[in-house]
């Protein structure tokens, strides 16, 4: 049994882990923390506080007793706001306080990328434009060319959490772009365990989903097996390949 610590900011989709687990078929356990979400907002000063250093210390040490084999913190927005080498110390954080390896959300997708061998992507983001913007730049840092971005605008988590499925599949799937390889779908507040399937159907491409990557990050830390049949989407189907970390050397 392999047991991946996932790190969850408030309430919204923290039951989308549930259903990845019985996706990828009964050897994975992904115990979860809620970590202290002070306020709901996607606005930059609010992540900020969402992903500060005591919200995830505190989080990293009730996860540490969970015996888990890797730990994620599972927020694109809370890590990526904090820029490449903030998000690199958040997750060096983690990784001292769980004793285990780590990493976040917005490696998680660079990761997901390389494994995949894909640098042209769209994004269709469920936040304000101006924080899915401090996403663009995190994945241009990572050599990552974005060709397109939606922002849906939608002000906090829990909004997104509300989302119907059928409208989150049309926001995503009229959001892609003629030539980008992949969609990435960048907010763990949203359900998309069981959309990624449908929409890579009706896309004929990749998508990436910010719970989708997360798990996946914590299994390939874990050193688990990350080729699953039952596993949602492309990235689960895609051997196991040399991926060049993006994450701090330690």
């Amino acid at each position: 049994m392999t047991r991946v610590g996932v790190l969850y900011p408030g309430f919204s989709a923290e039951d989308d882990y549930k259903a990845f687990e019985d996706l990828l078929g009964g050897d994975v356990e992904l115990p979860l923390v809620h970590t202290l979400m002070r306020e709901d907002a996607h606005r930059v000063d609010a992540l900020l506080d969402v992903g500060g250093e005591d919200v995830l210390a505190a989080g990293a040490r009730e996860l540490a007793a969970m015996e888990v084999d890797s730990a994620v913190w599972a927020c694109t927005s809370g890590s990526f706001v904090f820029g490449w080498e903030g998000a690199g110390k958040q997750v060096e954080g983690v990784r001292r306080a769980v004793g285990a390896p780590s990493s976040s959300t917005s490696f998680a997708f660079v990761h997901a990328l390389s494994q995949l061998r894909v640098s042209r992507v769209a994004i269709a983001a469920t936040y304000p434009d101006d924080v899915a913007q401090r996403f663009v730049e995190f994945l241009t840092e990572a050599g990552v060319t974005v060709l397109s971005l939606a922002s849906h605008g939608i002000a906090t988590a829990a909004e997104v959490g509300r989302l119907g499925p059928d409208d989150a599949v049309d926001f995503v799937i009229s959001n892609d772009h003629a030539r980008a390889d992949a969609v990435l779908v960048p907010d763990t507040a949203l359900h998309s365990a069981h959309l990624i399937e449908p929409m890579e159907a009706l896309l004929g491409k990749t998508v990436l989903t910010a719970n989708q990557v997360s798990v996946w990050e914590g299994l390939r830390l874990a050193g688990a097996d990350t080729v699953r049949p039952s596993g949602p989407g492309t990235l689960f189907r895609v051997g196991a390949g040399a991926v060049r970390s993006a994450l701090p050397a330690r």
